[in-house]
């Protein structure tokens, strides 16, 4: 994205109204949206003066991007292992189906397992989809988590609520609970989470402690409807930004931020159980002007 912009300097040599409409036309082409790209336009026109152009004044303008990036963000979040509370920790993950949500919660598991030495617990709650489940046994075969699990079309709320008292009664250290992802349309699927939330707090008043919604990169501006859908529903708490390996825009993690200040939390890098980062802000920024 940014060595659009740096050609687009280079070869204009002036940073009048026609160039920083174009720079804002690029920034928006990478997915951040009009208003998070009309805010960064807005703070390279307050941060950088003069009109021509010279290698320091690039540097300037890049600086500038970098900072308001940062800014928009609001700077790092904790850590996964400083918003740990209670126990059990109870993670709800929700999404859309074709996101990478079971994938993703995967990952998690080995995350906490690995890095930080939990002990972790995988509700299957998402009981619509056989492929799922299997899915999901898998993951946890592979990380050492044990897995709660009921017959294919068994009540969520029940799958997570037994979740829960099972990590209560093995003093499990953190509770992983994967929900369908039916369209996020779908009033039912809303309901369902609802539903989920309250059979969790029914053992625990203060869980789910964190709920994650997960968001396929690639799919640009159609991720910020789905999150505004989710958030009005189920409270969400932080995004797990997934696929972003394969893609070349990220924007979309500026535009969820300036529409419905949510941090993103986590980033999934690719295919493998280790292929997920924590999001740190300041690196993504500086990754934006970053020269290749």
């Amino acid at each position: 994205m940014f060595g659009r912009v740096r050609e687009l300097v280079t070869r204009r040599a002036k940073l009048d109204a026609s160039t920083l409409d174009e720079i804002e036309a690029i920034l928006i082409g990478s997915d951040m949206g009009v208003e998070a790209a009309a805010r960064i336009t807005d703070g390279v026109r307050r941060r950088v003066r003069g009109e021509t152009f010279s290698a320091e004044e690039m540097e300037a303008v890049e600086e500038a991007i970098r900072a308001e990036v940062l800014e928009l963000l609001g700077g790092a979040s904790p850590t996964a292992a400083e918003r740990l509370q209670g126990k059990p920790h109870v993670l709800l993950v929700v999404g859309v189906n074709g996101t990478g949500k079971t994938t993703s919660v995967g990952k998690l598991a080995w995350m906490y397992q690995q890095s930080l030495g939990k002990r972790v617990i995988l509700g299957a709650a998402d009981t619509y989809r056989a492929a799922a489940v299997e899915q999901l046994a898998i993951w946890a075969e592979r990380t050492g988590a044990t897995l709660i699990r009921q017959k294919h079309g068994a009540d969520p709320a029940a799958v997570a609520y037994d979740t829960l008292q099972s990590a209560q009664a093995r003093d499990a250290d953190v509770v992983i609970i994967d929900t369908a992802g039916r369209l996020h349309t779908k009033t039912s699927l809303m309901e369902e989470l609802r539903k989920i939330r309250r059979a969790v707090q029914k053992l625990d008043p203060t869980a789910p402690h964190e709920t994650l919604l997960v968001l396929d990169a690639n799919t640009g501006q159609n991720g910020l409807v789905q999150a505004r859908e989710f958030l009005a529903a189920v409270q969400v708490t932080g995004l797990f930004l997934a696929k972003l390996d394969g893609t070349a825009k990220g924007g979309i993690v500026l535009a969820i931020r300036q529409a419905l200040q949510v941090p993103v939390h986590f980033v999934g890098v690719g295919e493998s159980l280790e292929d997920l980062e924590e999001f740190e802000p300041a690196s993504f920024a500086a990754a934006l002007v970053e020269r290749r």
